[in-house]
């Protein structure tokens, strides 16, 4: 299978394509040179020239042009790579070309991006040769597109934003089925194998698999009054009841179920990996935080509570502002700041936490004391993080390959914690189907130590419900 949808049995070309990749590509996923098994990839000379640019930078997008040029030097070693260079023993070669001399008159410019799109135009006039020109910038493939030529995104990390898992259905059951799970503390799954049908975009009826810590919501078939909500406890055959929290977490209580679902896998210490979705106002930071605090403060079950987001575009130094690194970090993590003043705030947390302290003297406190520690994710990478809460703020900004760079620094006895707004994505090269949080979601759901949970209610205020719902 190719790397794009282009390789899909629908397609109507089924020989060997040529694939010519855009720099952008290449920072996006450095591995993207070897996703497109026995065809040929093409990169233009020029991308050679931008990877030399952005290599000097210290961030992601620097050492990710620093790992394709490596790759590119190992297989110089193997042979030239202006005749095409073999790497999987499966006819797949990777070589570099120049653009031609002859262009159509409207890539005249001499921009990188119009001596990128010629080297895939000159391939293309040779009948014999199906081309495909890789691109994640638009305007690329909007140009190229207009040239005539086969214009594709990178596909290999992307996933249907329109069928995303959510974390949780809904099954009309007969009354028995909820009280034997209340009474007997769980059901077997195969009581409700009759009832997991739904229908496809054919109309067939089709059974519908339920994931580990998938929940499950019970409505009784003869009193929509009657309802049970559950989960399929990790990789066993049975849900388990769930219950609200009967106190507050941290001065939280849910407000709807998906609220309620959420605090379930955060205060659940098996599930190692949380992921959370949501619109402004859903909760998903608040509750995020609040089940943090709670578990590092309160029960003392973490050694820390790191809490990070992406400087965007992801790692851009944060000296462009003034002061300490403390005093430049504060304008980024500001959000982060309000729903902690909150939770420690008298409207948060009430007289559980009663003291003298204002909120931000409080946060001040627990940051010095390293207690809860804020950081921009630049610093992430390279480090190991044991024992430690960490929760990832807008992690929809994220590329795949920056989500498994993170998740994988996780030590033992590490939570994580990601959420996100697929709606709202800054990073210029990313959207809902290719940000690193929905790749995360597709690609670990139901995993005995994964959960995931869509928060669709805004409970922010009457007016942000309002604005999310209308405009």
């Amino acid at each position: 299978m190719s790397a794009t949808k282009s390789d899909r049995p629908s397609a109507k070309f089924h020989g060997r394509k040529t694939f010519v990749l855009d720099t952008n590509v290449l920072l996006h996923n450095p591995a993207s040179l070897f996703m497109f098994d026995d065809n040929d990839v093409v990169i233009p000379f020029t991308v050679l020239g931008e990877l030399d640019t952005f290599k000097k930078t210290n961030d992601d997008v620097g050492r990710n042009a620093r790992e394709v040029i490596r790759h590119l030097d190992r297989l110089r070693e193997k042979g030239h790579l202006s005749e095409g260079v073999q790497w999987n023993g499966h006819g797949g070669s990777i070589r570099v070309a120049f653009a031609e001399d002859v262009r159509p008159k409207w890539l005249d410019d001499d921009a990188p991006d119009n001596r990128i799109i010629s080297v895939a135009w000159a391939l293309q006039q040779d009948p014999t040769k199906h081309v495909v020109f890789i691109s994640k910038d638009i305007n690329c493939r909007l140009k190229s597109d207009a040239l005539g030529l086969r214009t594709e995104d990178f596909e290999a990390q992307k996933v249907d934003a329109d069928r995303l898992y959510n974390g949780f259905i809904s099954l009309k059951v007969p009354s028995d089925i909820i009280d034997s799970l209340y009474e007997e503390k769980q059901v077997e799954t195969i009581r409700l194998k009759e009832y997991l049908k739904t229908k496809d975009a054919e109309g067939n009826t089709v059974d519908v698999e339920l994931h580990g810590n998938q929940f499950v919501q019970l409505l009784d078939i003869a009193d929509e009054s009657h309802s049970g909500l559950s989960r399929r406890l990790a990789d066993t055959d049975h849900l388990i009841p769930v219950h609200a929290p009967r106190r507050p977490t941290f001065g939280v209580m849910p407000r709807n179920v998906q609220q309620t679902m959420a605090f379930d896998l955060l205060l659940d210490d098996d599930v190692k990996l949380v992921t959370l979705l949501g619109g402004a106002g859903t909760g998903k930071t608040l509750l995020a935080l609040a089940a943090g605090m709670h578990k590092t403060l309160n029960e003392e079950r973490y050694d820390k509570l790191l809490v990070a987001r992406p400087i965007m575009p992801m790692g851009r130094d944060i000296g462009y502002l003034p002061g300490t690194k403390d005093e430049k970090l504060s304008a980024w993590m500001q959000p982060i700041f309000d729903n902690m003043s909150y939770l420690l705030s008298t409207r948060g947390v009430g007289s559980q936490h009663a003291e003298s302290k204002k909120p931000e003297q409080r946060i001040e406190s627990f940051i010095s004391s390293g207690q809860v520690v804020l950081e921009p994710l630049t610093y992430i990478r390279g480090r190991s993080i044991p024992n430690q809460f960490m929760i990832i703020d807008e992690a929809q900004n994220l590329t795949p390959h920056e989500v498994k760079t993170i998740v994988s620094r996780a030590g033992e006895g590490t939570k994580i914690i990601l959420t996100g707004d697929i709606g709202q994505i800054d990073n210029p090269y990313l959207d809902s189907s290719s940000n690193g949080l929905s790749y995360m979601v597709e690609r670990l759901k139901g995993h005995a130590i994964v959960g995931h949970v869509t928060l669709a209610k805004s409970e922010r205020s009457e007016l942000a419900s309002l604005a999310a719902a209308k405009l």
